[in-house]
């Protein structure tokens, strides 16, 4: 892709407004929370004050609008505190240009780091040190600055006690990703109806698994619905895809499949009704015409074999699903924990420590935002303009760890901050408001920013920007600049951002072959673990199938991730073309679903071993990894292993009905996977 077309495709994206949900209840209690810290620091210590508590309040409500499932007090509390300690020890060294560049350096590199431990370490830590850019030009004396920096924790304090004490919605995120998890569910199995081998996509059961853990302290108060629905809705899935595809068994046509379509549907329709009870703590009304097909006798007459058995096995699990899904009073104790903040921090630093290689993403977003945000400084300095902070600012927020972002968001901030700061502006030329008029309005402009903020970037700088207008102008310093200067600064620090990714780039395009070699190894390891599972009912159990499946998952997630990040770089394909990659991912997507088939009919504990199903585990192994070392090497994959397997069974195959047949697809996909490949291999 051309840098114009890149540039283009970007800048579109910025500017996107999307229609969500809105949440006018959890806008509103931010506000209240910065309303409540607001007035109370001007009526106690003034304007300079209250405009330090204004952004520890904003900024931890912020906190606690971020996709994580810790708890939010937990979020506001780690923002106010963290953003306290940035302002605390940036006035501190204010005063002296080169220790303030050099704290600036530091604090802007850890920030970038922290997006090792996640999207919201990330977004919380460019905030502070955006945030920090304003407020050391506050204080006056170590004094006022310690606090300044006291009534912003206090802010946090107040936000985090608002969630506690106005709860909206309680566990309403956890039981979005749940009920999202069966939804699509149920989806799927009506997709099935008409496509018996359509692709399922594993993100929404991957988020219910992350909302699934919790600390100790959520696990005494967690509703006992959300738990066990999410395991059932993962078994569930190879069910669907037994039931209907026809390698099983059941004909294309005629009243096998028009049974097979029934089953699907009404599958669907309970999921539904379980997914809605879950969303809104109800109790579950599955319609009564599904359960009564999911029920009749007809089913064991009609379908016979593996058919019948996944359609007895669909009917338990459902009727598990409508179980679990009932509100009840009572707690199950077996939870998957995750760890406190304080036990967080080796892991995070651990992960850190794994970023700090030549070539991480991370750590050249880490350089890229410090340099650039040190640079944005010296020049905001050097300009005539005042309050230079505004392009360090803009450079901090816009960055992120890939292009697209990057590029995308730099342009929303300029439109936004143009929109923004020419309103507020002008209604402060017009209204010359005063100090508790500023305010309110400040606060009116955060309501509006924590209740549009999901639906594009570029809408909420509008109201971010004429926040920060209002929120000075309590103390006339937003009155010292015009619309022209405040623009031109925060253009120059969208420009120095965008100028530092095509200077320093981190291009996801030339590891996508990266991605497609952990993804073919991670399912290639999830075959083997499910073969082996044939050749030895009795040895490990399950769990080992469960977490090769999860290794699978993450992987494939990854991919898809890196694909989509490297769509609209300026970057020409390097071994593999847009082809390449729509072949090898449903090539990779159709081997995984045939893995699924033959875990779905893993045999029970007490069945007889199957001794040809150990060297098919075996050939998967060997195959699958050496083709993933050939992928990494932009060689041609070969699978001789798992072809050779196969002729020695041509005289006497396995005696299944499903490892048979299950090898040869497997084969037949790998072949794909290589088709897809070669094209790209003899181009790049």
């Amino acid at each position: 892709m051309s840098w114009l077309r890149a540039l283009k495709e970007t800048a579109r994206s910025g500017l996107t407004t999307e229609r969500r949900r809105l949440e006018p209840a959890v806008a509103a209690r931010g506000a209240l929370g910065l309303a409540l810290v607001v007035g109370a620091s001007l009526a106690l210590f003034g304007p300079a004050v209250a405009v330090s508590s204004a952004f520890g309040a904003f900024q931890a409500a912020i906190a606690t609008f971020q996709r994580s499932w810790r708890p939010r007090p937990t979020l506001a509390l780690a923002s106010g505190a963290s953003l306290a300690v940035s302002t605390f020890l940036g006035y501190l060294t204010g005063a002296h240009t080169a220790l303030f560049l050099a704290l600036l350096l530091l604090w802007t590199f850890l920030s970038g780091l922290a997006w090792a431990a996640g999207p919201t370490a990330g977004i919380i830590a460019s905030s502070n040190v955006a945030i920090m850019l304003v407020t050391v030009t506050l204080p006056t004396s170590v004094a006022t600055a310690a606090g300044h920096a006291a009534v912003i924790f206090a802010g946090g304090v107040v936000q985090a006690a608002l969630v506690v004490l106005l709860p909206v919605r309680r566990w309403g995120a956890q039981r979005d990703a749940l009920a999202d998890a069966l939804a699509a569910e149920a989806d799927y199995a009506r997709r099935l109806r008409h496509d018996p081998v359509a692709p399922f996509d594993p993100v929404p059961l991957m988020t219910a698994r992350s909302a699934a853990a919790v600390t100790p302290r959520q696990a005494r108060t967690r509703p006992a619905e959300l738990h066990g629905a999410r395991g059932l809705a993962e078994r569930i899935r190879p069910v669907l895809a037994s039931l209907a595809d026809p390698a099983v068994g059941v004909p294309g046509e005629g009243p096998e499949r028009a049974r097979v379509r029934e089953l699907l549907g009404a599958a669907a329709e309970v999921l539904d009704a379980a997914a809605h009870a879950i969303r809104h703590g109800e109790p579950v009304a599955p319609p009564p015409p599904a359960l009564a097909a999911l029920r009749t006798p007809d089913t064991g007459t009609i379908l016979k074999g593996p058919s019948r058995r996944a359609a007895l096995r669909l009917a338990a699990l459902l009727g598990d699903v409508v179980e679990t899904a009932e509100p009840r009073t009572e707690t199950s104790d077996a939870l998957r924990t995750r760890p406190t903040l304080v036990r967080l921090a080796p892991i995070v630093l651990t992960g850190v420590r794994a970023e700090l290689r030549p070539g991480s993403p991370v750590l050249r977003h880490a350089l890229r935002v410090s340099v650039v945000t040190a640079t944005g400084y010296l020049l905001g300095t050097w300009l005539p303009f005042g309050h230079g902070y505004w392009a360090p600012m803009a450079s901090v927020m816009v960055m992120r760890p890939d292009f697209s972002q990057t590029y995308a968001r730099s342009v929303a901030r300029f439109g936004g901050t143009l929109v923004g700061v020419a309103l507020a502006t002008a209604v402060v030329r017009a209204a010359h408001p005063g100090t508790y008029l500023s305010a309110a309005l400040a606060v009116l402009c955060a309501f509006g920013m924590y209740l549009l903020m999901r639906t594009g970037y570029a809408v909420a700088q509008v109201c971010v920007s004429a926040y920060v207008v209002f929120l000075l102008g309590m103390e006339g310093a937003g009155l010292t600049q015009t619309v022209r200067e405040r623009v031109l600064l925060t253009l120059l620090g969208g420009l120095l951002a965008m100028l530092s990714y095509a200077v320093y780039p981190a291009w996801e395009t030339p590891r996508l072959r990266g991605r497609l070699a952990d993804w073919l190894a991670s399912v290639g390891a999830y075959a083997a673990v499910v073969a082996a599972r044939y050749a030895d009912p009795a040895g490990p159990a399950v769990p080992d199938v469960r977490e090769a499946l999860l290794r699978t998952r993450a992987a494939r997630v990854a991919w898809q991730e890196a694909v989509a990040r490297a769509t609209h770089e300026p970057v020409r394909h390097r071994g593999l073309s847009h082809a390449a990659v729509e072949e090898a991912e449903h090539a990779l997507g159709e081997f995984g679903r045939v893995v699924m088939l033959l875990e779905a009919h893993l045999p029970e504990r007490g069945a007889p071993p199957l001794p040809a199903a150990a060297t098919l585990a075996e050939a998967l192994r060997r195959s699958t990894a050496r083709g993933a070392k050939e992928v990494r090497e932009r060689r041609v994959p070969h699978w001789d292993d798992l072809r050779e397997t196969l002729a020695a069974w041509s005289a006497e195959p396995p005696e299944h009905f499903l490892v048979h047949k299950g090898a040869v697809l497997l084969l037949e996909t790998l072949e794909e996977l290589t088709t897809a490949l070669t094209e790209s291999t003899r181009s790049g």
